[in-house]
Parts: C-alpha cells; structure tokens; sequence
C-alpha cells in the first residue's frame, strides 16, 4: 500500500508540475515533420506516412546511457518484451501487439538479421550494444512488401553511428553498477561495461571503430522456493565494429561494415532449478559493401551481406546423467537492389529485387540437421508508390512477390495513406489508416528438425488494419491514438499432441495511446498506454499483457543537468502449464500485475567534453515475476562516466 501511494504522489506531482510551467514553450519537443527511413527505405518526413512510426533519437539514448537495447524498446508503446528484468544470461523475446519474436523483423543499418539456427529465427539483441547506435525506429504493422518474412507485427531498424566531419573524434564510456534481486545484496560492482569509439573523415574516406566490453554476475537466473541459495551465473560480451566509406565523387559512394559480437553465459536447468554446470556461448559475424548512386531524379544502391550465428551449449542431462554438448549454426545471405525515381516532388517509385539463402547446420543429443538438406533460398521483386499531395495528402501503396524454393509462392501488399490539416495556428491534426499484409516463412529448425520438424508447413500470413490520429497543440501537447487489428492464417504453432509443429490460427486487436507535454524547455511528461486483446495464446510462449501503462517524467532544471522518472504498469499475464510443473495440468497460471520505477540522470561538463551519469532501477524494490521461475532484478544503481574527445 505504501508502495501505490509513493507512486501516486510521483504522478500527482508530475502533473502539478506540468501545469506550473504550461505557460513556456519547449523548443525540444519532437515534430510530425521528423525524417525517418524505414517507411519507405529512403528519407521520409514522419508526416507523410500513414503507418505508426517511433524514433528514438541520440539524445534520447545519451539521456538512457547506461540501459540496454532491449531496456529501452521495452518503454515503446506497443512493445512488451519477456525477460527484460531477467538475469543478463537469460534470453529475451520481443512481443509486439500481441505477436511473436518470429514476428518482428530487426534490421541493421537496414540490413536485415536474424539467427537461422534458432526455432524462430529471431535476433538475439543481446549481440548488440547500445554505444554503437545512432537512432532506433520502430515500423508498426505487417511491412513485408519493403521487408519480406518476419515483417507481420513490427519492423525495428537499428541505425549504428557514422562518422563525424573532424579527422579524428571519438569517446569512452565506462558504468559499473549492482546486479541483485529483492532477496539478495551482495553484489557491488556485478555490472560492469567499457566502450571505446574512434570515428572521423579524412578527404574522401570516412572510417568508425568500436568496441565494448561487457561483464554482468551477482545473481542467479533461477529462482529458489527454497532456503537453499542458488549460484550466479555470469554473462560476459564483446562487440566489435568497423566502418569504411569512400566518396569517390558526389555521385557515387561506397559503404562496408564488419560487425563481430559474442558472449558467454551461465544457464540453469529450468524454473526454480540450478545448475552449476551449463554453460553456452554465441557469436555473431556480420560483413557487408553498400555502393550507392545518385542522379537528378534518383537513386539506385545495393545492400548485400553475409550473417553467421554460432551457438554452443554444455547442458547437464540428468536422464543419462551427462554433459550434452549442442552445437548450432546459421548462415545468411542478403542481396538487395533499390532504386528510387521522381517524377516529381509529389510522385515517387521505389522498385526492388531481394535475393535471400539460408542454411541451418545443427547438432544435438536428439537430432541433426545437415545444412545440405536444411537451406532455402527466396527471390523477391517488389515495387512501391509514394505520393505526397501539397494540401496534406500522401498515398502509399505497393506490392510484393515472394519465390520461396521449398513453399512455393506468395504474394503480400500493403496500402496507407495519411491527412494532415491544421485548424488554426495553434491545432493540428493527422488522420491516417493502413490495410497491410506479410508473411512468415517456416524456420530452418520447424522444417527440417528430425524429432519436431514438419517439411509440409505452409507459410504464415497475417492481415493488418490500423487507424488512428496524431494531434499536436502547440509545441507543448501532442497526442496520438492508433487502433490494430491483426489475423494470422496458417500461424506456425507447436503441437501438444504430435509432438510436432503444425499451422493453426490467431487473432489480436488493441489500441495504443500516446502523449506528449512538454510545457517548457525545462519539463517533459510522457505517457503511453497498451491494451492488447489476442484470441489464443501459445504454449510456453505467454506473458503477454492485455494492459500495460509506461510514463516518464524529465526535467532537465539547468543546461547540463537532466534526470527522469520512469513508471511502468505492467498487468496481468498468463503461462500454460502443459505438464503440471507449477499446478494444475493442462492450466494457465496467472502471474500477477507489477509496477517498477526507475531513474536516470546525467551531468555534462566542458561543452559535453565529459558526461556524469548514474541510475537506480526498481527504486521501491518491488518482488515479482518476470519469468515465472526465474529471477528477477530488485532495486539496483548503476553510475558511469562518458568522455567526447
């Protein structure tokens, strides 16, 4: 009880807060005329796309130094991400309006990724570190007429940093920090993180070098329901980063990056069961060349590059009582060629050929897969309009013909459009609505795996309807309300029964309401509310909620000085227990509703030369169930320095 109270006085006072500096203007505050790429695969103003589009900015991710990739996607509205208050060793999975992991696409530099060994193939974001990114954008709804498979609930383009005019620039940043539970307080400095950046221009060539460290320990990723203390398990990176560019002219440029990441973890035996014992390790290898072009009316590139995922895993078997050892690897190749053409500055085509080949080589106690029978390959043509109207108009619209070697063929489109008109010199609004539809191919793993596999899959497809609006008062308010509806034929679903996937069928709708008041260029207050209602929920892969309210307060009091207060309420969510493990077989086992407050803040000296950061998590330390059965991070601080030189 005390704890509610403490939150309401934080609210009630954010809002009186709010009203005392309603009278100011913030010159900060983010415009519907902000550019992002992932629209359309080339710069766009945000008002002209009739999709749900988030930018988090490099301000944004400074002001959140210290936090993960994941830590700060999960605060999007829309965006419920399993496991994000787990032990570092323990694997994430995105959920994005009621979806799956499969169903979000992550691009690098637009680069599409994924790991081809894994059941779902999704990206582990771990393998990314927040010091190498520029800016985050996040494309709601199915997108895969730009995007191809895995595009069904949201795209997540994760642009890396480039290189600064100066001949040579570059930073240091250094954090350490705790890594406890409710129950546990030993660990001091458990959390420890160093980045070196050199980046800079010299004539025509551009270069950027990255490279992080990261150590995490103090805690056990299970949890005990008994007076026995369990062991820590560790997780340990490194990532890696090259870029080159040369500008042979002011036509033409070209572009390559080298991407290495790893880490090392400590995994238990399952929900409140230890081992000292298993132990993993996974690598990441990415290369790529993007030569680009440009002319008066256009501009033509290829992105082509190759991904390799290793995994390794030592997992105690206690059947046989012996050490298993897994092996798992996936390789990927992506070719894409865009041109983009104006016929004026109203009209646009933007056409493309994407050629993709996977292969999965794995080995197991239970099966192997062969790379030579488990591999595919996909040819995609694709095209798609874009026109933008000077009385707030903008149509787009276009279409996507899959080729798959094994499934056979599929066809997606998608529309939207959006309206932009301003009542008078203080309103604004902009009405949009989309009708979109994708696909997902079947994993390498549920085709070709020898015990759960099935070759006769049919691919997944799911229809997306939005509709919503943006208002803006001012440049202090803004608003946006945004209402989903998602079908999904053939969903790609395990089999109780068979032991083995099969296609079954889902459906979610919700809405997502967001706003903004910045009232000052001293104060922020943001808020953004989920409700997400799915028909069917999927064995072992619950823990959505139906409600989740995020809402962060920032005061930035002098030029150099900036914190934040962020609150989060996440509701009620539910797991299926098949086999009876916690309760009753064949039951849902509800994990009650938690609300986590944490805080940021920043110091900058020298003209931004040196930054001072530090961080509590769960200030009231609240004890709840991320991961039924698994750990959960109690109040932690974090402090660290930052150095631009």
């Amino acid at each position: 009880m005390k704890k509610q109270i403490l939150i309401a006085g934080v609210l009630a006072s954010s809002l009186v807060s709010t009203n005392l500096f309603a009278q100011s203007q913030n010159e900060q505050v983010e415009k519907l005329d902000e550019i992002v790429v992932t629209a359309t695969k080339f710069n766009l103003k945000k008002e002209n796309s009739g999709k749900v589009i988030t930018k988090i900015t490099q301000k944004q991710l400074k002001n959140n130094a210290g936090k993960t990739v994941i830590e700060i996607l999960n605060t999007v509205a829309g965006i419920d991400v399993r496991g994000v208050n787990a032990n570092a060793s323990e694997p994430r999975s995105i959920n994005i309006r009621g979806g799956r992991s499969r169903q979000v696409l992550v691009l690098i530099d637009g680069v599409p990724v994924t790991d081809q060994s894994a059941i779902n193939q999704e990206f582990d974001l771990r393998l990314l570190t927040l010091s190498q990114i520029e800016s985050i954008e996040i494309l709601k709804g199915a997108s895969s007429t730009l995007y191809g498979s895995g595009a069904a609930t949201a795209v997540i383009n994760i642009v890396l940093k480039t290189a600064s005019n100066d001949s040579v620039s570059g930073s240091f940043e250094t954090s350490s920090g705790t890594n406890n539970t409710v129950n546990t307080s030993g660990s001091i400095f458990s959390d420890k993180n160093q980045n070196l950046s050199l980046n800079g221009t010299l004539g025509s060539l551009n270069y950027l070098g990255s490279f992080s460290i990261t150590g995490v320990d103090g805690m056990s990723s299970s949890k005990s329901n008994s007076t026995s203390n369990f062991e820590n398990d560790r997780y340990y990176s490194k990532n890696g980063l090259l870029k080159l560019g040369y500008k042979m002219n002011e036509k033409l440029s070209i572009n390559t990056f080298l991407n290495y990441d790893e880490f090392e973890y400590d995994f238990d035996a399952g929900a409140f069961s230890d081992s000292d014992v298993n132990t993993g390790n996974q690598e990441q290898f990415r290369i790529g060349i993007k030569p680009k072009y440009n002319y008066k009316n256009g501009e033509v590139y290829l992105l082509a590059s190759v991904n390799v995922v290793e995994r390794n895993l030592q997992q105690f078997n206690s059947f046989s009582n012996t050490l298993d050892a897994y092996q798992f690897e996936g390789r990927s190749l992506n070719i894409d060629f865009v041109h983009q053409y104006e016929f004026s500055s109203k009209f646009q085509l933007i056409t493309g050929l994407n050629y993709q080949e996977h292969s999965n080589h794995s080995t197991t106690p239970f099966a192997t897969i062969d790379k030579e029978r488990a591999n595919f390959n996909t040819i995609d043509p694709y095209v798609s309009f874009v026109y933008v109207s000077n009385r707030g108009l903008s149509l787009n619209f276009g279409g996507r013909y899959n080729i798959h070697n094994v499934y056979g063929n599929e066809f997606v489109y998608d529309g939207n459009t959006a309206y932009n008109f301003r009542i008078n010199d203080d309103n604004s609004i902009k009405v949009l609505a989309s009708y979109s539809t994708a696909f997902i191919a079947p994993s390498l793993y549920q085709l070709y795996d020898g015990f759960s596999g099935n070759i006769n899959l049919n691919p997944e497809s799911n229809k997306t309807i939005e509709a919503g609006f943006e208002y803006r008062f001012k440049d202090w308010f803004s608003m946006d309300a945004v209402y989903f509806k998602r079908t999904e034929t053939d969903a790609i679903v395990y089999d109780n029964s068979t032991y083995k996937y099969q296609n079954g069928s889902s459906n979610a709708d919700g809405l997502e309401i967001n706003s903004k008041i910045s009232p000052s260029n001293i104060l922020t207050l943001m808020t953004s509310y989920t409700y997400v209602n799915k028909n069917k929920l999927e064995d072992f892969n619950d823990y959505i909620p139906k409600h989740k309210l995020v809402s962060t307060l920032e005061v930035e009091p002098f030029k150099n000085l900036f914190f934040s207060l962020t609150y989060r309420n996440v509701g009620d969510r539910t797991i299926f227990d098949r086999y009876g493990s916690f309760g009753t077989a064949g039951s849902d086992v509800v994990l009650p509703k938690y609300q986590v407050i944490d805080f940021m803040t920043n110091y900058k000296l020298l003209k931004d030369t040196v930054t001072f950061f530090a961080a509590v998590t769960n200030i009231l330390d609240e004890d709840y169930d991320d991961i039924l059965g698994f750990s959960t991070r109690g109040r932690n601080y974090k402090i660290g320095v930052r150095l631009q030189f």
